[in-house]
């Protein structure tokens, strides 16, 4: 089952990356101006728009599911790339190492997949898409608050562990959705 989860993940995350990549073509890196609580304000609301859309009976704007959670993905990883960057990067990356640093947090985001995947026995898979929704929203509070701390934290784990198991989230809602 492991070796499907992978391969399920890899196949998720090739549509993230390509949809990352074209935006990226058309927009430059222009995300690379938000503040790191911007960007999580932007997850809250991609996330809060699933949930509202999983309660009600009808949709007004006609975008899907699927795509808010690509969005989460691809948000979250650009979280993290700008944790990574010092304050006196560059505002525009070229297309190249902006997907090279796209990979490289998806490399650290998929082992930490595996590894959990392994302790847990894959519990996800019978999880609810809807659970996932709710995990991402309770993540992305926790988030807002250690940003309302500065930073600091007593005993939980950072906002990149955060933004990590909102992508895996993400990728196993995406995997759900895509079985039915």
């Amino acid at each position: 089952m492991a070796n499907k989860t992978s391969t399920q993940f890899d196949e998720q995350i090739t549509q993230c990356r390509e949809i990352f990549r074209k935006k990226t073509h058309d927009y430059g890196t222009s995300w690379r101006v938000l503040r790191p609580k911007s960007l999580t304000d932007q997850l809250f609301i991609k996330a809060q728009r699933i949930q509202t859309l999983e309660e009600k009976e009808t949709q007004m704007v006609n975008e899907s599911i699927d795509g808010e959670f690509v969005a989460l993905v691809n948000y979250a990883i650009m979280g993290l790339i700008q944790m990574e960057l010092t304050p006196d990067a560059a505002l525009e990356l070229k297309e190249e190492e902006a997907l090279r640093l796209f990979d490289k947090q998806v490399g650290e985001i998929k082992a930490l997949m595996l590894a959990k995947n392994h302790d847990y026995g894959e519990a996800w898979r019978d999880m609810r898409v809807s659970s996932f929704t709710d995990l991402i929203l309770m993540k992305l509070l926790r988030i807002k608050q250690i940003e309302d701390n500065k930073g600091k934290t007593l005993i939980s784990e950072g906002i990149d562990a955060g933004y990590r198991d909102i992508v895996n989230y993400a990728l196993f809602a995406l995997i759900k959705l895509n079985e039915k």
